[in-house]
């Protein structure tokens, strides 16, 4: 039976491929959302709720056909944080207001934007993530006992110092068996779900040898309910909604960026596109709704995304499945998973935090030592010791004060004359010198962008290099591809300036977006049409019209191939001259 859309062409043969892929990926998010909920400081079963709601509802509505949706661990630190200060209620609402931001950012067509986040800034915040996942983590794997969980880094780490002679060695031995689960079954059986087989064997050698002497997820949050999630409206006023737009924002901005770059990393493995506004509302749906049955903020997951095509995922139907299934596993093996124990829980969010880590990508910048490392390094550094908000906010501010300095290093502004040694007499920077420079024409090559943070450079290197009483200012623009509102103020201004002297501008060259953009300000109808010119060669015809010839009679400068005849006093004086304007000199000559 053939569908329609992204099911055209589906056959029972992809269902079945669907189905093998969905029961997969479904087992392997199991550990991940119960840890998730976890580390993010709510009941576990929230995580599940999340990866069944979310799951099912980010591969219907989203715009990527290989999409797995769910609790991730990069939410960890953020979602943590605003239980921790704002309580697990106004986490849902915060959820909510997410998945509304999502929604509006999809339907004004803001995908694409989402993706000219710097590099750089991803990889610090999430390397900070990371190391934010990990250290969480040792008091489980250590077994401490009496610590106080805080928001930030360093008082936490000051509490495992503090309670450090509290350690459990059962712990210690039941997260050591796990782990070791976790690292050796991808080298020797890479098909089997590795984080569901080490939780179960961790498991059974802690209830087996040494029972009730570690933590686990019944005696630190209750027993887990095997039953669907009941629905519940969380109060919203508009003080809560008021306080929790900034951590709503954050929310929605870090759902976005990873759901799109899950989505890019699908696209590359399947060879497929994605639509990035239809993702950021199926996100959004799937966050708006969530919440309403207990769930915490979901987004895509890149490694369950890739497991989900390498298991031969056909189309969002494996995304549903894997839903289902996490579903039916809650329904009837819940009461057991309450027996797992927490040091169980820990090696693989640890390996998790190891995966995302992004260490190579991060190496790879700091050794380039180049402004991108400064923004890397400082958002990494204020990821983990400050937050993720202050991170990813001064990263953007000096990734694009770094991107401004680099731009207005890239315009170039070079005093030019003809070189008649060219086969086209193009204009060269090197021809201009002392005792070869006309006094009458001022002819400059702009290169690079004429935007805010250069357009001064730009306006000051021309005006200290014209002499007193200029003639002809000519601007070759044809190198320009973008002048913003400050830069067409100041190429007005030397305008304005240069014709009060009495002198002539000519352009040439004007570039679509810098014509359109003199057009729009009026500068375009104040300059006399018969000043543009589409080629250099043109202009310098016109401009050598417009010259004073009583000034050019005994000028030896001889700049231009005419200037011999406008002298009157032949190229003697100029003796390695005389072969290079030979020819055309005689063409000059009336």
């Amino acid at each position: 039976m053939k569908g329609i859309g992204r099911y055209a062409g589906y056959r029972m043969a992809d269902f079945r491929k669907d189905l093998v892929s969905g029961l997969i990926v479904g087992i392997i998010a199991i550990p991940l959302g119960m840890a998730f909920a976890i580390a993010s400081g709510v009941k576990p079963e929230y995580g599940l709720y999340t990866t069944i709601i979310a799951g099912i509802l980010i591969s219907l509505l989203g715009g990527s056909k290989f999409q797995i949706g769910g609790p991730t661990g990069a939410f960890i630190p953020i979602l943590f944080a605003i239980v921790m200060q704002y309580g697990y209620e106004n986490l849902l609402i915060a959820g909510m207001m997410a998945g509304l931001m999502l929604i509006v950012m999809g339907m004004f067509k803001l995908g694409a934007l989402i993706k000219f986040i710097p590099r750089p800034v991803t990889i610090g915040f999430t390397a900070g993530i990371a190391v934010l996942i990990f250290s969480g983590q040792i008091v489980n794997v250590l077994g401490l006992t009496g610590v106080t969980k805080h928001e930030d880094f360093y008082s936490n780490m000051k509490e495992i110092g503090m309670h450090i002679s509290t350690i459990n060695i059962y712990s210690l031995l039941t997260a050591g068996v796990c782990l070791a689960v976790l690292l050796l079954v991808p080298k020797f059986a890479p098909k089997m779900p590795a984080s569901l087989l080490g939780l179960i064997c961790s498991t059974v050698i802690a209830a087996i040898f040494f029972k009730d002497q570690v933590a686990t997820i019944g005696s630190s949050f209750g027993e887990i309910p095997g039953t669907l999630p009941g629905f519940h409206l969380p109060e919203i006023t508009w003080e809560r909604i008021v306080n929790l737009l900034q951590p709503a924002f954050v929310i929605a901005m870090l759902g976005g960026i990873e759901s799109l770059l899950s989505a890019v990393v699908a696209d590359g493995m399947t060879g497929s596109r994605h639509n990035s506004n239809r993702e950021l509302i199926g996100q959004g749906v799937a966050n708006l709704v969530t919440p309403l049955f207990g769930g915490i903020p979901a987004t895509g997951a890149i490694a369950r995304t890739a497991t989900n095509i390498k298991s031969g995922a056909v189309s969002p139907l494996s995304g549903v499945i894997h839903g289902v299934v996490v579903l039916l596993v809650l329904i009837l093996f819940a009461p057991y998973a309450s027996h797992i124990p927490l040091a169980s829980m820990a090696p693989v969010l640890m390996l998790v935090a190891w995966n995302m880590s992004e260490r190579k990508s991060f190496a790879y910048v700091l050794r380039t030592r180049t402004g991108d490392s400064l923004v890397l390094l400082l958002t990494f550094l204020l990821t983990v010791f400050a937050s993720l908000t202050t991170a990813v906010e001064v990263g953007l501010i000096l990734a694009v004060i770094l991107f401004v300095k680099r731009m207005s290093e890239m315009l170039k502004v070079a005093k030019v004359l003809p070189d008649p040694d060219h086969k086209h007499k193009k204009v060269m920077a090197h021809m201009v010198r002392e005792g070869h420079d006309c006094p009458q024409i001022s002819l400059y090559t702009i290169e690079g962008p004429l935007f805010f943070g250069a357009a001064d450079m730009f306006e000051k290197s021309v005006m200290d290099s014209l002499p007193e009483r200029p003639g002809v200012l000519l601007l070759r623009m044809g190198k320009v591809p973008f002048i913003d509102t400050t830069g067409e103020a100041n190429l007005a201004s030397l305008i304005k300036h240069f014709e009060r002297s009495g002198g002539i501008v000519l352009l040439s060259g004007l570039q679509e977006q810098p014509l359109e953009m003199l057009r729009r300000t009026g500068l375009l109808e104040r300059l006399d049409s018969a000043h543009r010119f589409e080629h250099t060669g043109e202009a310098i015809t016109y401009a050598l019209r417009h010259l004073n010839e009583e000034k050019c009679k005994g000028c030896k400068h001889f700049a231009f191939r005419e200037c011999a005849a406008l002298s009157g006093c032949g190229l003697e004086s100029k003796p390695e001259q005389q072969q290079k304007w030979k020819v055309v000199t005689a063409e000059a000559t009336p």
